[in-house]
Formats: structure tokens, sequence, C-alpha cells
């Protein structure tokens, strides 16, 4: 980490000034094969919601559940459990679709961080209700993935049109481009995006 930070720095002015400002981003250590279930179920429960509405539902499937989230525990559960605890009908559906494949072995995370960044995303979007957003994600918080890019995520975009000072937020496509000279470290990159958008109205 230490040397990924060093290297971005010397790369680009901007990110000296925000590694200043908000320090390294947190060690990622990839999440157990045997917890990876429960870490995606909560990647989809985020879906398109504020972080605190997310936290408040996925507390209480986890409590559904006896904080045991499993896909048997899944594939257990009524819909009307699922649907008590705040999910909508797509999530759990999504949900209930992973654990039916895990459960199936068609879709395997157990040997999943095997696969490259690519691969992983083709595997799990086989699943209903998995984009390349939810895979991207998965790949950044539960296997550590170092170079992963979320151009389709709005605060990364702004974070990134913020702190470069562009006129415009930046296009998923445009991103991409923008992105390149940050390999291998664009994971990192992303988390200080975050940051930027966090921030405060008029900090520096």
């Amino acid at each position: 980490m230490r040397q990924a930070i060093a290297h971005l720095s010397s790369l680009d002015p901007v990110l000296a000034d925000l590694v200043d400002r908000h320090g390294p981003p947190p060690v990622r250590r990839p999440v157990r094969a045997d917890r990876r279930f429960e870490s995606l179920a909560e990647i989809i429960v985020y879906q398109q919601l504020a972080g605190r509405a997310a936290a408040t539902i996925h507390g209480r499937f986890v409590r559904a559940l006896d904080g045991v989230v499993t896909p048997e525990a899944v594939l257990s559960s009524s819909d009307q459990l699922l649907a008590s605890c705040g999910l909508s009908r797509a999530k759990a559906a999504s949900i209930r679709d992973l654990a039916d494949q895990v459960a199936g072995r068609r879709i395997s995370l157990e040997r999943i961080g095997r696969l490259s960044d690519e691969e992983v995303v083709d595997h799990l979007t086989q699943v209903r209700g998995i984009g390349p957003w939810t895979a991207q994600m998965f790949l950044l918080g539960t296997l550590g993935r170092l170079d992963v890019w979320p151009t389709g995520d709005y605060g990364v975009r702004a974070g990134f049109g913020r702190a470069w000072d562009l006129e415009e937020t930046p296009t998923a496509k445009e991103l991409v481009e923008l992105g390149v000279p940050f390999r291998p470290y664009r994971s990192l990159v992303a988390w200080y995006c975050w940051r930027v958008v966090d921030e405060r109205p008029g900090a520096a």
C-alpha cells in the first residue's frame, strides 16, 4: 500500500494533495471464502440506496436470519420475511437467485478469487439483479483487488470531476480513459474520489 500511494502521489499533484488530506486508504484484506456469500448479499442490499437506509435494511436482514447469512438460510426464508426487512421485491429476488445458484454450484464463490477481474464480473452477472457495479464492489470490498475502476458509480465520477476541477462530471465512457494513467491502482483512486464527495462543501 505504501508503494502504491507513493507512486500515485508522484504521478499526479491532485492525488498527492488528496493523500495529504485523507491519508492512505484502509488496507482491504480479502474476505474469507465462507463469508463471501454474506458479503455479496450485503452489496446487493446497498444497491442504489443511501448508506444509512441500506445499513438499517441490512441489519434487519441479518437479524431475520438469526445472524447467519448463508444460501441455505435465504432459501428457507419466506418472501414475507425478506419483505419485512425492507428489501424490495427485486432485491429479495436477486439475493434468492444468488443463494439458489451458489447452492446449486452454478456460482462458485469459494474459487472466484482465482479468476481475473473480468472473469469475476462475467461470473457474477449471471445472477439476477447483479450488474457490473455490484460485481465491481465485490472485487473491491470482498476480494480486495487494487485495480478496479467502477466507471458506472456516480460518486466516483462526481468525485473525479470535482477533484480534478473539470467543467462537467465525466461520463462513464470518459472516465474509462481518464483512469488509464492510474493503472494498476485505480481502486485507490476510486476511494479518494469517494472521499472528495464526502467532504463538506467548501472544505479545502
